[in-house]
């Protein structure tokens, strides 16, 4: 089929859940892609953050093909090598003392939710089951995952949600103060906010945050679904703060492009999930688990992790240059970077996309980029080029 009967396809067959141009790409290359017609596309979306070694890399398609020929699906009822493999590099580069793969950021934070609540009725009493959340905080989609998504939006339609979430202002200490109390289990909040504007916390705040939970005998979750697994220049965006959760939710760059999850937790929640507790049919299949050993094992190199953190420094200034009068700000960590404008970003997304450039949003007036880690100067370069002419 030909670009407009694929389109024409989408619209007969898809529900219609996004308003997507009319491209179609059918392969990528390193920072690259490209469509049926032919277009080349600098991509400084990365699938939304998850393309992390950039489309195709040659060293994920081999272990992919050669992982697909040998097992692909055998379900958690039975143990594969590389699903231990992937559990036993995330306990030992991190906090957790244990992993339980799911297959989504949104069946992450569900997992999470359950474990917390489950470790609080477990240690203390059964109402023990408020949530605090945050304002732009983002987690997810599901049910569970959504009632601590912030925007009404998003909220609002399948109302009425999962009881006992209450939202605070994102790096308002003293509204959390407020918020956290003897009935709360677990508090959740994203080190580097993505989908609510690119929001660095505070280090006073997440501090605050982790002295609260430790006085009111709750869990501290941080959701690194978007900012984790080298996005900021550390392996862990919580390594930028010097603060320790208690649970981590991973997902979308950690196989790749092939979908999983990751719940990363100490031995003292791990001690209360018996078997029967919770599970997943697909996730931490040998297929995506030998994938995402490619993906941590190039981005947990020193050389690679200082290579991102200069390179979102130096994409950082080359924003701060344009000078156009509707940037208001530009922040964020590593190679996840916000740029604050003054009015709405859709029709300069549109205007890049027009000039091979690819980039997404984080809210109505925030440009987000968040490219390859595998990024160039150079490319980056011509990608800020692209932004200034379309401003200008």
């Amino acid at each position: 089929m030909n670009k407009s009967d694929l389109i024409e396809a989408a619209s007969n067959y898809l529900v219609h859940t996004y308003n997507r141009p009319e491209v179609v790409f059918e392969r990528g290359e390193g920072v690259y892609l490209y469509d049926t017609e032919g277009n080349q596309y600098l991509d400084f979306m990365s699938g939304i953050a998850v393309n992390g070694l950039g489309h195709s890399d040659p060293e994920w398609v081999t272990a992919v093909s050669e992982q697909a020929a040998q097992l692909t699906h055998v379900s958690n009822l039975y143990h594969t090598a590389p699903q231990l493999e992937l559990a036993r590099r995330l306990v030992e580069n991190s906090f957790a003392d244990r992993v339980f793969f799911a297959n989504t950021g949104s069946e992450a934070n569900e997992g999470a939710v359950k474990f917390a609540r489950k470790w609080a009725k477990t240690h203390f009493h059964t109402n023990k089951t408020k949530i605090v959340a945050f304002t732009g905080g983002f987690h997810g989609r599901s049910i569970g995952a959504l009632s601590l998504t912030y925007k009404e939006h998003y909220r609002a339609p399948f109302a009425p949600l999962m009881p006992g979430v209450t939202f605070v202002h994102f790096n308002d200490l003293e509204a959390a103060r407020l918020a956290v109390d003897d009935d709360t289990c677990a508090v959740i909040v994203e080190p580097i906010q993505g989908e609510g504007g690119v929001n660095p916390a505070l280090a006073e705040f997440l501090q605050g945050l982790r002295a609260l939970c430790h006085n009111h005998h709750a869990l501290l979750i941080f959701d690194e679904v978007q900012c984790g697994l080298g996005r900021t220049g550390q392996l862990w965006a919580h390594l930028n703060y010097a603060i320790t959760p208690d649970i981590m939710t991973l997902a979308k760059p950690l196989a790749g492009g092939l979908p999983i999850g990751a719940i990363l937790v100490t031995q003292a929640v791990a001690d209360v999930i018996q078997p029967g507790d919770h599970g997943s049919t697909f996730a931490g299949g040998p297929l995506v688990c030998r994938a995402a050993q490619v993906v941590f094992d190039r981005i947990n190199q020193p050389e690679f992790l200082q290579q991102v953190a200069a390179n979102g420094l130096y994409l950082q200034e080359r924003l701060n240059q344009i000078g156009a009068p509707s940037v208001k700000a530009v922040r964020g960590l590593g190679l996840l970077v916000g740029v604050q404008m003054d009015t709405a970003v859709a029709p300069l997304i549109t205007a890049a996309r027009d000039k091979g450039l690819l980039l997404i949003s984080a809210g109505d007036n925030v440009l987000r980029l968040a490219p390859p880690l595998i990024i160039t100067q150079e490319q980056i370069d011509t990608a800020v080029g692209v932004i200034q002419e379309c401003l200008h």
